[in-house]
């Protein structure tokens, strides 16, 4: 990632009003590489008026993580919503308002999970559908409903993949859910399993379509040699004896006027 003299990333990820989630993941891993997220999520405590030279020191070097914090955000939006947000004097305010604007409060937060959890119950493997595709809906699936308050291991998301797999995989998730490791089983680790099987699938089904060709070519080959054959005219025994017959009378022919 490109950066400013200052350690700055000089391409920072623009909020414009759509996917906050993803954004504010984003955002926050910048804060914690840029060590300001405490700072963000805490806010700065008031100084004392008697505060000692060390107080004084901190808090100093808190008012500059603040400012730190305020340049990411703001330069981290769109224009309109900078609009939204331009009035807030803190980090802390500034990111507060703009979870409330745009992930809402815990009402919202229940709707959007219950339509969620819906998705999640009725979601199922299509039969032309590969394993990767399949396991990024799961996944997407199961982070917007943990930001929303869900609580879902990885247990549960590969208990998930297996009852909706599609019917090629059964030799295979038998055996799994039958395994002592399913508990520790990583969603990845399943991922990675049923990909290798879904290679091999493909792999076998080439073959088998190549042998296929490769019988169906000899079969044509011998259907056309089998009509040539068919087709051939047979021997005419009468256009033979006309032939003969010809001769003979030319020959005759010839000895008379030779008498």
């Amino acid at each position: 990632m490109a950066t400013h003299n200052s350690n700055i990333p000089a391409h920072l990820p623009v909020f414009e009003g759509k996917n906050f989630d993803q954004w504010i993941m984003k955002k926050k891993v910048i804060f914690r590489f840029q060590d300001v997220l405490e700072v963000v999520n805490e806010g700065i405590p008031a100084l004392a008026a008697n505060a000692t030279d060390v107080q004084q020191a901190t808090h100093k070097e808190l008012k500059k993580k603040d400012g730190k914090a305020m340049f990411l955000i703001h330069h981290s939006v769109s224009n309109e919503i900078f609009e939204k947000i331009m009035h807030y004097e803190s980090a802390k305010e500034t990111w507060d308002a703009l979870e409330k604007l745009y992930a809402g409060d815990g009402k919202l937060k229940k709707v959007r999970l219950q339509a969620l959890r819906r998705q999640y119950e009725i979601l199922t493997m299509e039969e032309d559908e590969k394993v990767s595709r399949y396991f990024d809906k799961v996944i997407n699936l199961t982070n917007q409903m943990t930001r929303n308050g869900e609580t879902i291991t990885d247990v549960m998301k590969v208990e998930k993949v297996l009852r909706t797999l599609t019917s090629r995989f059964d030799h295979i998730v038998v055996p799994l859910e039958e395994s002592k490791d399913l508990d520790s089983m990583k969603i990845e680790e399943l991922q990675a399993s049923l990909e290798a099987h879904e290679l091999r699938f493909i792999d076998r089904n080439k073959e088998r379509g190549k042998n296929v060709s490769s019988d169906q070519a000899l079969q044509a080959q011998y259907e056309k040699r089998g009509k040539f054959k068919k087709g051939k005219k047979p021997w005419n025994n009468q256009s033979h004896k006309d032939g003969e017959r010809s001769s003979k009378n030319q020959e005759k022919n010839d000895a008379t006027k030779s008498d």
